[in-house]
């Protein structure tokens, strides 16, 4: 049986710690918002998320450091500033260490790097318990739109697994730094997925379940070892996506209403056909939307009838 109490206290540094990763933090802050000991706060803290709070804050930081490179274009020094780095050699030295690379160069490059990914604690365990048949019921809102999307001839970055099924034995089989790595990729068409295979993509000694991202048709950066490239041909996409919501924990309720809506939707009566075979089902989690909202949001491959 898991220690709510722990998970709780460490769920509050996480969320302290996303909310002033701009601030000064000190491991204090994190003890006095944990409610234990700073010596208690700092072992359930790294027993919980594997990294010590110094670790988590810094590798945050370098995140937010590589989308100022990529996106916004700035000068070395500011990103160095900004992360709360005091010199241009410290932040190099650090970045380097995390990407395996310079800033200076990803700037100019921009490859694929292992961007660190937030997940909330307390999602895990919640999570654990819906697979495990123990969650309890609750209200949630039904409505899930759909929308067609057309997608051109592209290509898909994925990562294999050999066994699992979902997102959490997929996490539990490869890590999660597969996360931060592809949601890097500026060109990317859409979020990083768990990917659901049809048969003719998937090879010998693999399951249906991997990890992906779809790119424009010329894409050519180099990936690290393990990821590969598959073309996919035109199709049609429907996007099933559910209410906006605020509390990441609602996150289980509102993914399990886009699949059952999904398994319920009779696509015929607006022209369509499902069609697993010719592409992958994406399942892209809890997406953002404007105003910091969540939304549960899976794509399914259909046909033109």
């Amino acid at each position: 049986m898991q220690d709510w109490e722990k998970i709780n206290a460490v769920s509050r540094m996480q969320k302290y710690i996303i909310s002033h990763i701009d601030d000064e933090i000190t491991m204090h802050d994190l003890s006095r918002i944990a409610g234990y000991s700073l010596w208690h706060s700092m072992r359930i803290f790294k027993e919980f998320l594997g990294k010590t709070p110094f670790e988590y804050i810094r590798a945050l930081r370098l995140t937010a450091a590589v989308r100022e490179l990529r996106d916004l274009g700035e000068k070395v020094i500011d990103v160095a500033l900004n992360s709360g780095f005091g010199s241009h050699d410290g932040f190099t030295r650090a970045f380097s260490k995390q990407f395996d690379i310079t800033p200076k160069k990803y700037r100019q490059e921009k490859p694929p790097v292992g961007c660190f990914t937030y997940y909330p604690i307390r999602d895990y365990y919640l999570y654990t318990k819906k697979r495990n048949g123990k969650e309890m019921k609750n209200a949630f809102s039904t409505t899930v739109t759909v929308q067609a999307v057309n997608r051109p001839s592209r290509k898909l970055i994925l990562l294999r697994s050999q066994n699992a099924t979902d997102y959490l034995s997929f996490c539990e089989e490869n890590g999660c730094d597969w996360e931060g790595l592809l949601g890097s990729i500026s060109e990317k068409f859409d979020n990083v997925a768990i990917l659901e295979l049809p048969a003719n993509l998937v090879k010998d000694g693999t399951s249906a379940c991997a990890a992906g991202v779809e790119v424009p048709q010329d894409y050519s950066k180099p990936l690290p070892a393990g990821y590969e490239t598959i073309d996919l041909s035109p199709c049609t996409m429907l996007y099933f996506c559910g209410t906006p919501f605020d509390n990441e924990e609602d996150f289980c309720k509102a993914i399990d209403v886009v699949f059952e809506s999904i398994e319920t939707y009779q696509p015929e009566g607006f022209g369509y056909a499902f069609s697993d075979d010719i592409a992958p089902k994406f399942n892209f989690g809890a997406s953002h939307k404007a105003e910091a909202k969540l939304i549960a949001k899976v794509a399914v491959p259909v046909t033109v009838l």
